[in-house]
């Protein structure tokens, strides 16, 4: 029969180009899998999607091929022998069918793992500038707080040296003005005013020293 001869062939043919093809994407399949860290830089997806398109096209053509064969075994001029082959290429359509969905499920576990590992690692990565910004932030204030901790100190040195200034001119004029006492009786009452006002200001000297010092120590701590 030139019809059953004609389907014969072609259901052939396209078995051998998609037994050819589903090798070629099962090969695939088990790459992306075996790499799953690199499926997006080696161009594994593109690669697998054109396969697999290629792939159910063929079997989409063996699937119109074994139809058209299932029609004419109700003919009754096709032989035991025909119909037999008919069967055999059924089931050969049926095998390739369930392999290729298996094999297209793997590929796309593998693919989906993929992208959820390069999710992850977008994550990490994020997470990692995040803290290194924050940690630079961080340096950045503390570097700021040693700044005017420095300028406050150096104040307070200069504020110092300026107070042992002012001491040693009032020790030498509490000399000059004690030869002067000694010649002028009546001065005693306004030297104890002097002094008293001398004591009065260095505690006050002292306490502002203390409350800078204070600050300092309670702006490095927090």
């Amino acid at each position: 029969m030139a019809t059953y001869d004609s389907l014969h062939r072609q259901c052939r043919t396209l078995e051998s180009l998609f037994d050819s093809k589903l090798t070629s994407y099962a090969r695939l399949a088990s790459a992306i899998v075996k790499n799953q860290d690199d499926v997006e830089s080696s161009g594994s997806r593109e690669r697998w999607r054109d396969l697999q398109s290629e792939v159910e096209d063929l079997l989409e053509k063996l699937k119109e091929t074994n139809d058209a064969l299932l029609a004419l075994s109700t003919n009754p001029d096709v032989s035991q022998s025909m119909a037999r082959a008919i069967q055999r290429h059924r089931e050969v359509y049926q095998d390739y069918a369930r392999e290729f969905q298996r094999t297209k499920a793997n590929i796309q576990l593998a693919l989906d793992q993929a992208n959820l590992l390069t999710g992850v690692r977008n994550d990490i990565d994020a997470y990692k500038s995040s803290t290194a910004d924050s940690l630079l932030a961080e340096r950045s204030r503390i570097d700021s707080s040693h700044r005017m901790t420095d300028d406050i100190l150096e104040q307070a040195y200069e504020t110092r040296a300026e107070f042992s200034h002012q001491s040693s001119s009032l020790a030498g004029i509490s000399t000059r003005m004690a030869g002067v006492i000694s010649t002028m009786p009546g001065i005693n009452s306004v030297l104890a005013m002097i002094k008293t006002r001398r004591r009065r200001d260095a505690i006050i000297i002292g306490v502002v020293i203390a409350v800078c010092l204070l600050s300092i120590l309670s702006y490095m701590s927090q």
